[in-house]
């Protein structure tokens, strides 16, 4: 078991008001959630971020140019980065996610269809300061799709590009996908999805930590709830819940009154101008970008060099 995982999630409970990371939503199950959330059609990011991509597939290449090694972060099933090997070329990839036997059965599959690729998987968590000494001096493109970003306040998202931007050495950059602001009606409906997915796949981070801390959460004591804060750009996620509740485990307890609420996830949205202006504070060079016709998405590159 990874007691810092376990240290994390019960100060997460011991909070005031209390979270819980949404680092927690990725185990084996809500991986596969996620999964099923970007089929939906309520759920417009994967579908429109792999539009851009596959219409502005051959500029996407020309940008980033030479690929020595494709670093996928958070990179669940690996379909989004595989989707880029054709006009990318990597002589080297690394999935990184948190969620580690599910990412290592992705890249045991995805090795067999690109055998000529070398691949390998590696535990990570991207709220922590990364770090590669294994690949000084070879030209790294870094691949952050999904709007993944958003999950980061400004601050954290920044400190996050900067690191990304160090980690470069001059060299390389970091392709990205990123949620526009839009209407809140098309956000609502996104995280509120008729088929109860996007509730299920929240639920689920109480199963998972169920299992780190020992605790005695029960899932039908819960409800999902998101709504769209306007005044900070973001999507807020909560598990509220839906009687008095005290939920217990060997070294502490929370008591909760109907209504109350667990924050799970924030998901922040950027203007272009916004995001592309964070890149270059950064320390990026230059960026590269675009979007669908309704900007709902944005994929930009951000060149080191």
């Amino acid at each position: 078991m990874n007691l810092s995982l376990v240290q994390e999630a019960e100060a997460g409970l011991k909070s005031t008001p209390p979270f819980i990371s949404p680092k927690f939503f990725y185990d084996a199950i809500g991986s596969r959630l996620f999964e099923a959330i970007t089929l939906l059609e309520e759920y417009y990011p994967t579908r429109i971020e792999k539009s851009i991509m596959q219409a502005h597939a051959n500029d996407i290449a020309s940008a980033v140019g030479l690929c020595d090694a494709l670093l996928d972060l958070g990179a669940g099933n690996c379909a989004k980065a595989s989707a880029l090997f054709d006009s990318l070329k990597p002589k080297q990839y690394l999935g990184l996610d948190i969620s580690t036997d599910f990412l290592a059965l992705a890249v045991t599959d995805l090795q067999k269809r690109f055998p000529q690729i070398q691949m390998e998987a590696r535990t990570c968590d991207l709220s922590q300061a990364l770090d590669f000494p294994d690949l000084i001096g070879r030209k790294k493109t870094f691949f952050y799709p999904g709007s993944s970003i958003g999950n980061f306040d400004p601050k954290q998202a920044s400190i996050f590009c900067k690191n990304i931007s160090a980690l470069c050495d001059g060299a390389g950059g970091l392709l990205i996908g990123v949620d526009l602001v839009k209407e809140s009606v098309i956000l609502d409906r996104a995280y509120n999805d008729a088929l109860g997915i996007t509730a299920a796949f929240n639920l689920n981070a109480l199963l998972h930590i169920n299992r780190l801390l020992g605790s005695n959460f029960v899932l039908s004591d819960w409800e999902h709830y998101a709504i769209f804060n306007e005044s900070q750009s973001r999507i807020e996620m909560y598990l509220r819940a839906v009687r008095d509740i005290e939920i217990v485990w060997p070294t502490g307890e929370l008591a909760l009154k109907a209504g109350q609420m667990i924050h799970t996830e924030n998901s922040y949205k950027y203007t272009k101008a916004s995001f592309t202006n964070m890149l270059l504070d950064a320390g990026f060079k230059k960026t590269t970008s675009w979007t669908d016709d309704k900007g709902y998405f944005l994929v930009c590159y951000a060149s080191a060099t």
